[in-house]
């Protein structure tokens, strides 16, 4: 396990609303964890259970095979790798990652698997199992036949079941063309709730215009689950919006921000959201005013109303966000500043500790998009790293 030492010295600059950031001036050790993965691999994603057990997975590529993969986190060391599933078929995107998640009695997890020639039309897949060990056949999430863009899946676990939000391109398919080019119907947002063995016990269609492929993001407050995405006016502006299950019934989509981005394309840099019972924190990307930004929102009622935004960034960022709500009501939120992955705090007050270096990666597409979780008092990183094309994964202590 190599050290890297990082002295942290404090900013003065892009505070929200005109709140100082917090004074602190420290010594993070950043502890490198020996990866599990192979290469060429990539698409991580990190997932703790309520125990505080952390997940890995990835693919890993094999000629045209690709091979779904994890390891669970013992200590400073992961397990050896487990596969969920492989395939030669599959749809593999620097963006789009598949996920892995558990309950405590089950496990889910999903992946994209081509549906048609045109080269966005795959399926969600979805396959569980009891023992992390042996899956289920996978069955495809969504019913509606099409030969469309399905994808940018969320998947949490939910009372005794799951929860997973996805884009949904059901509206946009038209014989023998892609939505990507030409005119085409709208990408909604659905969402749904999942038995153990992956059928559905409800869904829903939640927004029926939304950003082409941006991640969604969910979250579970104590109110119920939310989700954030980033929305799509007539007038093409893409802002993030926030929609939540209250009483069993769905709210209007709701902008968190008045951002007024307005592009005429996706700029495939979703949100992120955390709760720990009804406070809840996002982070997201935007361009304001041409300037690139990084952005975070705190709310103390589950999402049904926010404060000013505080922006974190230094002047250079390129989205790619991640976000952990504490138990103490602040927030850990982390996005790469160039090719450089970092991390910060921030306080309920608007105040912010000092920026933290955690690696640095690339800031073309093929890094992909680097993941954070929190486990037992450790923050766990997991990225692409472009020149090894290979997961990497560290840690910093809190």
């Amino acid at each position: 396990m190599n050290k890297i030492t990082i002295l942290i010295l404090s900013l003065s600059m892009f505070t929200g609303c005109g709140v100082k950031e917090k004074k602190n001036t420290q010594t993070v050790i950043v502890n490198d964890l020996a990866s599990p993965a192979k290469s060429p691999s990539g698409e991580p994603y990190l997932f703790t259970d309520k125990s505080g057990t952390t997940y890995l997975s990835w693919i890993e590529q094999k000629g045209k095979e690709s091979a779904f993969k994890y390891a669970i986190l013992t200590g400073n060391e992961w397990s050896q790798p487990l596969t969920i599933d492989s395939g030669s078929t599959w749809f593999v995107n620097w963006a789009d990652y598949p996920m892995i998640a558990t309950n405590g009695k089950a496990f889910m997890a999903h992946y994209l698997d081509k549906s048609g020639a045109n080269t966005y039309a795959y399926d969600i897949k979805l396959t569980s199992s009891q023992d992390g060990r042996k899956w289920s056949e996978p069955t495809i999430l969504h019913d509606d036949g099409k030969q469309a863009e399905h994808g940018f899946v969320s998947i949490v676990p939910y009372q005794e079941n799951f929860f997973a939000s996805w884009l949904d391109g059901r509206n946009t398919a038209m014989e023998g063309m892609d939505h990507h080019t030409g005119h085409h119907g709208d990408m909604s947002v659905r969402a749904a709730i999942l038995a153990n063995d992956g059928t559905k016990v409800s869904e829903w269609e939640l927004d029926k215009r939304v950003c082409d492929c941006c991640q969604t993001s969910a979250a579970i407050t104590a109110n119920g689950p939310v989700v954030v995405y980033r929305d799509r006016t007539e007038n093409e502006v893409r802002d993030m919006s926030i929609v939540r299950l209250i009483d069993g019934r769905w709210t209007e989509p709701t902008s968190i921000h008045d951002d007024n981005w307005k592009i005429a394309g996706c700029p495939v840099n979703g949100p992120r959201v955390s709760a720990n019972g009804n406070n809840l924190v996002i982070a997201w990307f935007t361009m304001q005013q041409d300037q690139a930004q990084v952005k975070v929102l705190l709310s103390t009622d589950g999402g049904a109303s926010f404060g000013e935004p505080v922006r974190v960034d230094e002047g250079s960022a390129i989205g790619r966000v991640d976000a952990i709500m504490m138990d103490d009501g602040s927030a850990m939120v982390s996005w790469m500043e160039g090719p450089t992955i970092k991390v910060v705090k921030v306080y309920s007050d608007g105040r912010k500790d000092s920026l933290t270096s955690i690696a640095t990666s690339s800031d073309s597409r093929s890094s992909g998009f680097p993941q954070m979780t929190l486990s037992k008092g450790r923050l766990i990183f997991a990225w692409t790293d472009d020149k090894e094309k290979t997961i990497k994964t560290a840690s910093i202590s809190l």
